[in-house]
């Protein structure tokens, strides 16, 4: 079985209910006098910050319509309907803008979310217990599973091809492989 891709999104940890919010960005100090301000994007899905979209900012989810989008080096400067001056904008600065589950774009067979995995039952490929998926750490090689066992000992799992054997999301469980180790002198 080929190892799924996951999706990179930053969202809150996983439980029996799906998150209706998903953190996208945070947005920075405004920018100029006309009520543009500069988002800090969490996510490589560009496609949720085009014009007429809805964004929800701050953690009473306030929505707003984009009403238009530029860069500005690795920040993207957006324009809010309703906020026409810098002294509108400055009023969200720091603030976190969110998306509903909802807008997030359908993935092929075998994606997954970040927010879908991070709380699955994880077994070895024999199916003995290993624990909960509790974290996802991004390196430049490959992410990094967390998983926590039900004494709080954690065992770090590389989300490569060889590792990941199985995501059932219905059945809220991952399978991973077995890590093979080399010792001094073996091939």
């Amino acid at each position: 079985m080929m190892m799924s891709q996951i999706t990179r999104i930053l969202t809150g940890s996983h439980d029996e209910r799906e998150p209706a919010f998903l953190v996208v960005g945070k947005l920075r100090r405004a920018h100029g006098v006309g009520g543009e301000i500069p988002l800090e994007l969490y996510t490589h899905m560009l496609e949720l910050f085009t014009p007429e979209d809805e964004v929800y900012i701050g953690e009473s989810h306030v929505p707003y319509t984009i009403e238009k989008t530029r860069w500005k080096g690795d920040l993207l400067l957006i324009k809010l309907k309703g906020i026409s001056d810098r002294t509108n904008a400055s009023q969200l600065t720091n603030q976190l803008v969110y998306v509903q589950k909802s807008q997030l774009p359908d993935l092929e067979e075998g994606e997954f979310y970040y927010h879908d995995i991070i709380g699955l039952r994880v077994y070895d490929r024999n199916e003995n217990y290993m624990g909960i998926l509790r974290q996802i750490l991004t390196t430049r090689a490959n992410d990094v599973y967390v998983i926590q066992n039900d004494v709080g000992d954690e065992v770090l799992i590389p989300a490569i091809e060889d590792m990941i054997l199985d995501v059932d999301l219905v059945q809220q469980r991952m399978v991973v492989g077995e890590m093979e180790w080399y010792g001094e002198g073996d091939e």
